[in-house]
């Protein structure tokens, strides 16, 4: 078996041939033909002469260690369907790519399960070239089909940048797939999204859902106007929240003389407490939450009809569901409470004696000249200037009047002079 016909199993690439085998520094060059005889220009036309041609390379998938490339002699056509020269399709690569397409294959299944970087490190290649590839692949496997059926819809933004940018994101409530994403959170990318649903496929809408953004519920009640507008439960248990945080800070904090059963760091524990679902409170912080039934029902009012929200959206039995308006109403005069200050109390409890303060001492101020820390002792406190001291390596100075030293002693590096 000749090498060309193996490696012409091992690629397995329809209408192409292998016709040459190089091992270079770059790694293993292949050299491909097309098996057609006519050139295909990309947009699908064939056509039997040709502008000139250029020998090229496409990266193939390794071969474990070794690096793989595809070499052919590439033309450019004059295509009469395009009215311009273009460069010849060729059916190893996608147009335009120098990937070939079972390379593009392989980094767009690695892109959906881990990041671009680690993606070009593992191929060794670039960043950009993974980025090209991503953006191909996708390009040729989007259908225009995903938006067909499409009843119950939901739109939110996402921000993908440092920053303020996002992409609008539409998805299929029935299926849990996202249909479109387009870039900026504007009311134009959100059209442009009714624009290719096209005006039957948008008649089809029953219902949306969205986060009460003033971006998108203008364009979602001008569109679709059949369509019934709900609200995401995420945000509507976030405006709940903040509700309650209003009323737990209308209801004042104990006090240490009060009669409440709640210490002040039991209460402010308490209001992490009153944020969390039912389902996960412990022993402790149950009870805590069932104190307030006898001590204070308005807080403890608020957080059961919290709970009532979130249940009701669990509950799909239509029998329920009339019992909704009520349910509102009801939350909407509890939590509608105005912000009480907390009175001060009249008397102050004493503090122990360990926590005592101190009071601090008046200090007069008098002028600049004579003013003090301490105004009690008014005498300056001059320290009087200190003679420079010689270096301790340095030989002491001779004093007048004095007979000359005798002799010297050196001891650790130090001149020491005796007089006789």
């Amino acid at each position: 078996m000749r090498v060309t016909t193996a490696f012409n199993r091992v690629l397995a690439l329809d209408g192409t041939r292998v016709v040459s085998v190089a091992f270079t520094d770059d790694g293993l060059v292949l050299g491909v033909r097309r098996s057609a005889r006519l050139h295909r220009c990309p947009c699908g036309r064939k056509v039997r002469g040709r502008y000139d041609v250029s020998t090229r390379r496409w990266r193939h998938v390794d071969f474990g260690a070794t690096k793989v490339w595809l070499e052919a002699s590439l033309a450019r056509v004059a295509c009469p369907a395009c009215a311009k020269v273009r460069t010849e399709a060729v059916p190893w690569a996608r147009p335009g790519a120098r990937f070939t397409q079972d390379l593009e294959n392989l980094i767009g299944w690695l892109a959906q399960r881990m990041d671009k970087t680690s993606v070009s490190k593992l191929l060794r290649c670039s960043w950009e070239s993974v980025d090209r590839a991503v953006v191909r692949v996708v390009a040729e496997h989007l259908d225009d089909s995903r938006l067909d059926g499409l009843y119950r819809i939901c739109v939110d933004e996402i921000s993908y940048k440092r920053g303020h940018w996002y992409l609008t994101v539409v998805a299929d409530h029935d299926t849990g797939r996202v249909v479109w994403v387009r870039k900026d959170r504007t009311k134009e990318a959100f059209e442009e999204f009714f624009t290719t649903l096209g005006p039957e496929r948008t008649s089809a809408i029953e219902a949306i859902s969205s986060d009460a953004s003033s971006i998108y519920l203008p364009v979602a009640k001008e569109q679709i106007p059949q369509a019934k507008i709900c609200l995401d439960p995420f945000h509507v248990i976030t405006w709940v929240n903040e509700a309650m945080d209003s009323t737990y800070a209308a209801n004042p904090a104990p006090t240490p003389t009060g009669q409440d059963s709640t210490n002040r760091g039991q209460w402010q524990k308490l209001r992490t407490s009153l944020r969390m679902g039912a389902e996960r409170l412990d022993d402790d912080r149950r009870a805590t939450v069932n104190r307030l039934r006898r001590e204070r029902y308005r807080v403890f009012r608020a957080w059961e009809l919290k709970e009532k929200l979130r249940d009701l959206y669990r509950t799909v039995e239509p029998e329920h569901a009339g019992r909704t308006p009520a349910l509102l109403a009801d939350l909407r005069t509890t939590l509608q409470t105005p912000r009480v200050q907390a009175p001060r109390p009249t008397t102050r409890a004493p503090l122990p004696r360990n926590r005592q303060r101190r009071r601090a001492r008046p200090v007069q101020l008098q002028s600049r000249r004579d003013q003090r820390q301490d105004p009690r002792d008014p005498t300056p406190r001059l320290r009087p200037r200190q003679p420079r001291l010689p270096h301790r390596h340095d030989p002491p100075l001779p004093r007048r009047n004095q007979p000359p030293a005798t002799h010297t002693k050196v001891r650790r590096r130090t001149c020491v002079l005796v007089y006789g």
